[in-house]
Formats: structure tokens, C-alpha cells, sequence
């Protein structure tokens, strides 16, 4: 069994992620960040769902609040009740300047401390709010860039990034997390904080349109 370390937010992309990564058959570390964001419900979740699956599960603190994002700043407003036209029009105030740069450098740097030869993370490029560091192309660029900067890279053993779902759309996530079995009533996706997820903002958007259109009802409550 080959070990992988899947970057777990604790929202529906990344739990999926997960899910599939232990369907793959690999021993799995689960890697969270405590990074300054404007909430910490997230990560309320991703420990519920490392502890649903008996994984181990990292969190690794670190503080971008100093990156002007509308995640980090509570003087940036979250955008609402955006259409997806609009949604895919620009890159939104939510974008975390480099946050997948950062976070994929630390997963690499724990793959090499428990033997994992591969990365899971759960970045989509079809239903997404227009994120530079959720293309294709970043993702193939930054795994040649591991594998020429790591000690497992330049002795024959590079890392390898895994993207499970990113050319899925949000319907199909769902389906597949529900083939998977994956519990997405423990998943937080909203933005915002609270008891209860907005329901306005782009990522609850996406994730409502996701379970209508893959014909199934999402567990978690909103406002």
C-alpha cells in the first residue's frame, strides 16, 4: 500500500478528494491549515471527517492574514448572491494570494517525512470561481517543479499530484461522493462562519446547484 497525502479542508471537494484517495487503496495522512481565515467551521469538519475514516490528520498553523483575500479580511466583503456568468467573469476577492502554491509545498515536504509518493487535492476547473492556482496547467507545472526540488524527485522517486475531480462538475462530485460513500453531511463549504452556511455566497451556490442538479438533497442546513 502506498501512502498519499490529501489536502482536507473539510468541504465537499476535498472530502470526495479524500474519499477517493482511500478507495484508491492507499494509506492516507490527512493534511489541514489553520491559516488565518475569517472562520474555523471548516476545520471543525475536516476533523469530523478524518475521524469518520480512522485517518491520520494533520493541521499545520500558519498566518496569511496578511494576504489581502476577502477569506482573510474581514474588511473585505465575501461577494453574495453572484450568478455564474459572473461568478467566471474575474478572479474574485475570495482568491487567497498563492494559497495552493503554499499549501501543496508543505504537502510535499510531509510526503517525504511518512513515505507518501503522491499528493490528492481536490481543485476543480469547470464549476469554480476562477481560481489561477485550480488550472491544469499550474498543477502540471508545480509537479516538475517537485520533482526537481525534492531529494525523492532527484533520486527517481517523484512525487505525483492527483486531481480526481478537476474536470467534474459540481453535480458530478456529488455523485461520485455518494458512490464513494464519502459523508458529506459532515462537509462545510460556505465562506461565511455560523451555525448554519449562508446559502449566497459563490461556494454555497455552487454546492446547492451541484446537489439539485445531481438529483440529491444536501444534509447540511443553511440560513
Amino acid at each position: 500500500m502506498s501512502g498519499a497525502v490529501v489536502l482536507l479542508s473539510g468541504g465537499l471537494d476535498s472530502t470526495t478528494t479524500l474519499a477517493q484517495a482511500i478507495a484508491d487503496g492507499h494509506e492516507v495522512t490527512a493534511l489541514s491549515f489553520r491559516y488565518g481565515q475569517r472562520h474555523t467551521k471548516e476545520l471543525v469538519s475536516a476533523k469530523n471527517v478524518a475521524d469518520h475514516y480512522g485517518v491520520k490528520h494533520v493541521i499545520v498553523d500558519m498566518d496569511l492574514s496578511m494576504f489581502r483575500s476577502a477569506l482573510t479580511r474581514d474588511d473585505i466583503d465575501v461577494p453574495e448572491c453572484r450568478g455564474e456568468s459572473e461568478m467566471g467573469s474575474d478572479i474574485p476577492v475570495t482568491y487567497v494570494p498563492a494559497r495552493n502554491i503554499i499549501m501543496l509545498s508543505v504537502a510535499a515536504g510531509l510526503c517525504e517525512s511518512v513515505d507518501a509518493d503522491r499528493i490528492y487535492i481536490g481543485a476543480n476547473s469547470v464549476d469554480y470561481s476562477g481560481y489561477p492556482d485550480c488550472r491544469e496547467e499550474f498543477f502540471e507545472a508545480y509537479e516538475k517543479m517537485i520533482a526537481v526540488g525534492t531529494k525523492c524527485g532527484v533520486e527517481g522517486n517523484p512525487i505525483h499530484i492527483e486531481l480526481p475531480i478537476l474536470h467534474l462538475s459540481k453535480a458530478d462530485i456529488v455523485r461520485l461522493g455518494k458512490k464513494l460513500n464519502a459523508p458529506l453531511h459532515l462537509t462545510w463549504s460556505c465562506y461565511e462562519g455560523g451555525e448554519k452556511a449562508c446559502g449566497k455566497c459563490d461556494s454555497c451556490q455552487l454546492r446547492l446547484k451541484g446537489f439539485h442538479d445531481a438529483g440529491y438533497e444536501d444534509e447540511i442546513d443553511y440560513c
